[in-house]
């Protein structure tokens, strides 16, 4: 027989008793605990997953090739600078640091070594192994394996690289100047020069508008002030040209002063470029022949938002030299 009574309930079956009892009305509501807890790992979830989108989503590599119909695309040039606005606004994102923000002695004049002056003198025809960071910034750049701003400071662009070229040298890839790379970076010509400012230098300044409308009403969109202009022109950094000229007033620079400047000149570049290759999630892009032999290495920047990035395979199909970047409101 099996009989189940109501209150706290009694089972019998063969003689085999077995108690149960009702749970409190207080008992039956504890399960909110258990919803809350699941509600706020819902919360750290959906936290975790917008922040991780960008790493995800995004495509590992963006490839753009010459189109087969045309011309061979020309070798592609090193920058001439980077310009200061991305300087300020680029460098936080990738990671790379400031010298101001990680040089060991900020404020400090950067002078050049005693055996290594600003005067030409003759140097051996392999070069002379580098001395320090900023020379490996400069042999780099020299080559075409650009490290960004050169600052004389370690961060993710100079890394990238030295990645590159110690890919190319068949030498350990640590992305760090370690004895052997330092041994093969040499610098055939001199680390340092001299920057004489100039009259068409003072004539070209202007401020630079707030907005798009206003940049669009003004006559050209320059160099704010000397500072911008011998950094973007020397491929410095505006604290590393600061450390290099202490004495220096910025605010007050006329015709004929000169500036200690890092000596700097376009690489020549080996090959046609036919392919290039953008690593979105390490922001830089590489310049490739037509045998993928690494021609060129440049950081660059990619667009915030995932879904304005361009994915998979693009090809070249018109390249327009000296582009006229004149904005129209309009548009």
């Amino acid at each position: 027989m099996f009989w189940l009574g109501p209150g706290p309930g009694l089972c019998e079956t063969a003689g085999v008793r077995l108690y149960t009892r009702y749970r409190p009305a207080r008992a039956r509501h504890r399960p909110w605990r258990l919803w809350l807890a699941l509600a706020l790992l819902g919360v750290g979830l959906y936290g975790w997953l917008r922040w991780q989108p960008r790493e995800r989503e995004q495509p590992q590599e963006l490839l753009l090739r010459a189109a087969e119909s045309r011309e061979p695309a020309k070798p592609v040039p090193a920058p001439a600078a980077v310009s200061s606005e991305a300087q300020r606004t680029d460098r936080g994102s990738t990671g790379e640091p400031t010298a101001s923000a990680a040089a060991p002695e900020v404020g400090a004049a950067v002078r050049p070594p005693p055996d290594r002056g600003t005067n030409a003198v003759s140097a051996p025809a392999e070069g002379l192994p580098v001395e320090n960071l900023f020379e490996a910034q400069l042999a780099l750049a020299r080559m075409g394996l650009s490290p960004g701003s050169l600052d004389g400071v370690m961060g993710s662009r100079t890394r990238n690289a030295l990645r590159e070229f110690q890919r190319r040298e068949k030498l350990r890839v640590s992305g760090e100047l370690d004895a052997a790379t330092r041994k093969r970076l040499r610098l055939v010509e001199q680390p340092y020069t001299n920057y004489t400012v100039t009259v068409a230098d003072l004539g070209r300044l202007m401020p630079v508008g707030a907005g798009w409308v206003a940049k669009s009403e003004q006559p050209r969109l320059d160099y704010e002030n000397v500072l911008e202009l011998v950094s973007e022109r020397s491929w410095s950094h505006p604290d590393f040209v600061r450390r290099m000229n202490p004495s220096v007033a910025w605010d007050q620079v006329e015709a004929g002063v000169k500036l200690l400047v890092p000596n700097v000149f376009e690489p020549v570049l080996k090959g046609r470029a036919a392919l290039i290759r953008i690593q979105l999630a390490n922001r830089f892009l590489q310049v490739f022949d037509d045998r993928v032999n690494l021609i060129a290495h440049y950081p660059c920047t990619i667009a915030g938002s995932v879904d304005r990035r361009p994915l998979g395979e693009l090809r070249v199909e018109v390249l327009i030299p000296q582009p006229n970047y004149t904005f129209d409101p309009a548009r």
